[in-house]
């Protein structure tokens, strides 16, 4: 139930112009000298014990004398199974987000642990219940009367409560109330006939200063105190029932721990006929309003009651009420799982989201092809392509078209300005479309997500990218066109064959026509004619045909060099950027189920 945060190691052991004044001073003082006296005769527990021959204002606080009594085992608390899943789950939580969000963010779900597992270990069979209330409400005077004596200070004199006292119903209570930082000389045990026979049994009352006193070191202890206590019945009077303050800075910050609350408008003496019931209606509804949930009809949530602790009218239906609440020792766990709705609560913004996040297929497909946009894997595909058409048309293409593409490339330059500029501009642009590609998939995966694993996504995303343009451009070198010819099918040996056959023809065919042109044959124009006029036909038909064969294997072989890039470019931007983005969404999908496991959902 904290309010604010206040260094826990304040302890209400104030000098003597902060304690009570005039008999209550005297007897604390009183206290004092009689512990230091007999320190033999001292509480196991550390209440203090006062015998009978001490002054007059020694006893107005009377004590039972216990000690003869033997030690107390202390019975330690135990965390209910869904309680003790859900401190796991925001144990668990804290240690993977440590590295992603900041101390402050995870501070408040640090404390309720800290105080959870120090109140575990602590009296499990004690129910801490703090009294708090605004100045002259009351709450030290329905102090006195739940304990059937007079141990905190009453009048007149504002502030009167300076520093938080406390009250033990029964023996083992002694680390609860050091924890609180209560000292023995404010340490009472009310005046009962055995701790047996006490409905309170098990009850530790703790009366606390004013959380409206002007003194700022009452108000620290208000609020350091109510972080630590059980449960705690708040004390209004008609004139203040409705203050802001109350309802502003306590209230409605503490709604979830309605169920180890109580309300208790003191002071209906002062009513005459229905006011009471009046004021008390409108005490419901605006705690209504702060969003606490009341405790009618059976139903959990706070109880709200009207008494009297001057005239003791409804002080009984509240002993009865406290002495149920305390037996059935659920109070520190209720307090406790309050705590963590409080915690997971303030959590929501950095865990929660509204929307499926992660990465689909269709984005990493689409980083995977902007990729290889990237190295021109496209590009590369068409030169192998061409290059196993233009190895074709070398092995099955003609003498005569093999010469005069020849004599062509020889007359082109091999190096120039235009090209060079073109090759530096193609790189850059390279570089961009990388850089696009990173970014667009680093928005896609974070989209959704609460902003500091949006942040740590991106940050992943753009730490893989570094490097990531030179990575490409190896592996453009190492899985592009392989060096060398390409490979050739079966058929090309019968069509190089057939294709020097249709040569050694024209050869043929000529010879014949020359050796007949100088009276070496006898003349016959026919047959060397055929031969040439076959040979002339049929080479530029056999290449034809070779490279109407050639275009299936040659569009195989170039789609394989463009799959080839495709997948070392998927491959390096999944190792260097998908994987790195990954393992942050999968971090995220932890976290997210361990922060449902402690708001509930995943039990």
């Amino acid at each position: 139930m904290t309010v604010t945060d206040q260094d826990p190691t304040e302890h209400a052991d104030q000098p003597d112009d902060d304690a009570h004044k005039g008999g209550g001073d005297r007897s604390a003082r009183g206290g004092e000298r009689a512990t230091r006296t007999d320190s033999t005769e001292t509480w196991d527990d550390g209440l203090i014990a006062r015998r009978v021959a001490e002054t007059a204002e020694g006893d107005r606080f009377p004590m039972k004398d216990n000690r003869s009594a033997a030690p107390t085992t202390v019975t330690t608390l135990v965390h209910e199974g869904s309680l003790r899943s859900r401190l796991e789950a925001l144990r668990e939580l804290v240690g993977l987000s440590r590295t992603r969000l900041d101390s402050r963010t995870l501070s408040g779900a640090g404390r309720v642990l800290d105080e959870a597992a120090a109140r575990r270990r602590l009296s499990g069979q004690h129910t801490v219940v703090a009294i708090a209330g605004a100045t002259g409400s009351g709450k030290s005077q329905l102090f006195n009367a739940l304990a059937g004596v007079t141990i905190s200070e009453t009048g007149v004199r504002r502030p009167t409560t300076a520093a938080p006292i406390a009250c033990s119903w029964s023996d083992g209570a002694a680390g609860l109330i050091e924890r609180l930082g209560i000292p023995p000389r404010l340490r009472r045990r009310p005046l009962s006939a055995g701790d047996g026979e006490s409905p309170l049994r098990g009850l530790v009352l703790v009366d606390l200063p004013d959380h409206d006193s002007a003194a700022v070191q009452h108000r620290r202890h208000v609020d350091r105190i109510l972080g630590l206590v059980d449960a705690v019945i708040w004390v209004v009077d008609p004139e203040k029932y409705a203050d802001a303050v109350l309802h502003e800075r306590y209230l409605r910050p503490m709604a979830a721990h309605a169920e180890v609350m109580f309300v208790v408008l003191n002071q209906i003496d002062r009513l005459p006929g229905e006011a009471a019931e009046q004021v008390l209606d409108d005490l419901r509804r605006l705690l209504d309003e702060d969003g606490i949930a009341l405790g009618e009809y059976g139903e959990p949530g706070t109880t709200v009651l009207a008494l009297s602790a001057l005239t003791g009218d409804g002080v009984g239906e509240l002993r009865e009420a406290l002495g149920q609440f305390v037996s059935e020792r659920g109070a520190p766990n209720r307090r406790i799982s309050a705590d963590v709705d409080i915690a997971a609560a303030r959590l929501w913004p950095v865990y929660a989201t509204q929307r499926r996040t992660g990465l689909s297929e269709q984005a990493r497909e689409e980083f995977s092809d902007r990729l290889a946009d990237a190295v021109g894997a496209t590009a590369v595909g068409e030169a192998a392509e061409r290059a196993w058409l233009r190895n074709a048309n070398r092995a099955c293409g003609t003498p005569w078209l093999r010469l005069w593409r020849w004599y062509q490339d020889r007359g082109e330059p091999t190096t120039g300005r235009l090209p060079s500029r073109t090759q530096a501009d193609e790189e850059a642009t390279a570089r961009q479309r990388v850089e696009q590609a990173v970014r667009t998939v680093a928005d896609r995966a974070s989209a959704g997500l609460p902003t500091p694993w949006a942040q740590a996504v991106r940050e992943a995303a753009v730490r893989g990218s570094q490097g990531l343009p030179e990575a490409l451009d190896e592996l453009t070198v190492r899985a592009g066109v392989p060096a060398g010819r390409p490979p050739r099918p079966g058929w090309w040996p019968m069509a190089v064959l057939t294709q020097a056959s249709m040569t050694i023809l024209q050869f043929l065919g000529g010879l014949w026509l020359l050796g007949q042109i100088i009276g070496f044959m006898a003349p016959n124009l026919g047959v060397p004619v055929l031969l040439m006029v076959i040979g002339i036909v049929g080479g530029p038909l056999i290449e034809w045909s070779c490279r109407m064969a050639a275009r299936g294997p040659a569009r195989r072989y170039g789609l394989e060099a463009e799959r080839r890039l495709r997948e070392a470019a998927a491959g390096c931007g999944r190792a260097r950027v998908l994987d790195p983005v990954a393992a942050e969404l999968l971090r995220y999908q932890e976290v997210r189920e361990q922060y449902g496991r402690v708001v509930g959902t995943g039990r």
